[in-house]
């Protein structure tokens, strides 16, 4: 074999912590995160867009608390969603003890901004009295006066330095349940930052490009920048940070996730970019289905390719194929196999009904399996 596939890659050791029920770092699955961004004091809007993201297949939410209400808000939006809640906490330790009595999961805290040890005494204290894990959120565009000096600017070694500074208060106090992040918007300096970090502590990673951008521009420089970091076995749980809604950036987690194949969630559409041989509307077909099978969260792959030059090769590899025919007729394929042809009318929803069909068999024979292990 002269090339290496994500699951011949050795991944980074790291210890293990968890956010709520869910375990990131020492070899957990890596997590899909995103952030609201509704006013955490509206819970009604905040609860449905977090009931959103996890339609989308997020593990872990991260929520604003800047002010005392919302740090009390918490307490009515985490009843009634199902994903771990991250309160994100920037000076006010004390808005840190009320999400963490509020419920949170784990507070989003620089140790070193809120002041004196007693007060990161108190922090720690509420943590552990409620079960928190915490994030260390070292960003290149508010990195420290004393490091700027040091260093002249934002770089590597600046955000390196800043993560275990900040480590070290926690360590200090005996708290060792927290991951850290040292993100920026230069592609470059996150990977090289979090490549030296990976180097020199053991504690679980999060990963991002900061401010990315907008969809489109955003999720090329996410998908450089993490799709670097995890190849090198660099990551525990990651964020692709969007200007777009939250649902969008969770999106985009998971494709990049499935891209490498390090986790599978939902179907996996793999199509061509259509020329004038397609026997069909390539582009339209996969962005109805698209939409129309976003609901199905079992893992599928499904090619959509126009003529028959790639089309049967394409479908070799997945679980189900489609390829453009003449005559208004094409081919459809199953496990690799020539299965039937179907016309051209009705053909989205005649792919549709194959993929749910597949996904409910798919199902009831992990049900089975499970049964049969129990």
């Amino acid at each position: 074999m002269n090339y290496r596939p994500y699951q011949h890659i050795e991944r980074r050791k790291s210890r293990q912590i968890h956010v709520g029920r869910v375990p990131v770092g020492g070899g957990a699955p890596i997590t899909v995160q995103t952030m609201t961004n509704t006013l955490t004091t509206d819970v009604a809007a905040t609860v449905a867009q977090i009931k959103r993201a996890e339609r989308a297949g997020v593990d872990i939410v991260r929520v604003s608390c800047p002010d005392q209400e919302s740090a009390l808000a918490l307490k009515q939006i985490v009843r009634q969603v199902d994903v771990p809640v991250v309160a994100d906490i920037h000076f006010h330790y004390k808005r840190a003890i009320e999400a963490a009595e509020s419920g949170a999961a784990c507070l989003r805290i620089n140790p070193g901004n809120i002041g004196s040890s007693e007060r990161v005494r108190d922090v720690v204290k509420a943590a552990r009295d409620h079960g928190c894990s915490m994030r260390i959120g070292v960003n290149a565009g508010s990195l420290e006066k004393h490091l700027l000096e040091k260093y002249g600017e934002p770089n590597p070694e600046a955000l390196v330095e800043s993560a275990l500074e900040h480590a070290k208060i926690l360590q200090d106090h005996d708290f060792h349940e927290f991951k850290i992040s040292v993100k920026a918007s230069d592609v470059f300096l996150a990977v090289a930052a979090y490549t030296q970090l990976a180097e020199v502590c053991d504690h679980p990673l999060h990963i991002g490009i900061t401010e990315a951008g907008s969809r489109r521009a955003g999720t090329v420089k996410s998908a450089i920048g993490l799709g670097n970091l995890l190849w090198a076995g660099i990551g525990d749980t990651v964020r692709v940070s969007l200007s777009a809604e939250p649902e969008e950036e969770v999106l985009v987690g998971w494709d990049l996730l499935k891209s490498l194949g390090i986790r599978h969630r939902g179907v996996k559409i793999i199509s061509c970019p259509s020329c004038a041989r397609q026997g069909f509307d390539v582009i339209r077909t996969v962005q109805t289905l698209e939409e129309r099978l976003a609901h199905i969260e079992t893992p599928i792959t499904l090619s959509i390719i126009g003529c028959v030059v790639n089309g049967p090769g394409e479908a070799l590899m997945t679980d189900l194929g489609v390829t453009g025919g003449g005559a208004g007729k094409h081919m459809v394929y199953a496990a690799g196999k020539t299965d039937h042809t179907m016309p051209a009318e009705n053909m989205v929803e005649h792919i549709v009904d194959l993929v749910e069909r597949k996904a409910a068999a798919l199902q009831a024979e992990m049900a089975a399996a499970k049964a049969a292990a129990e």
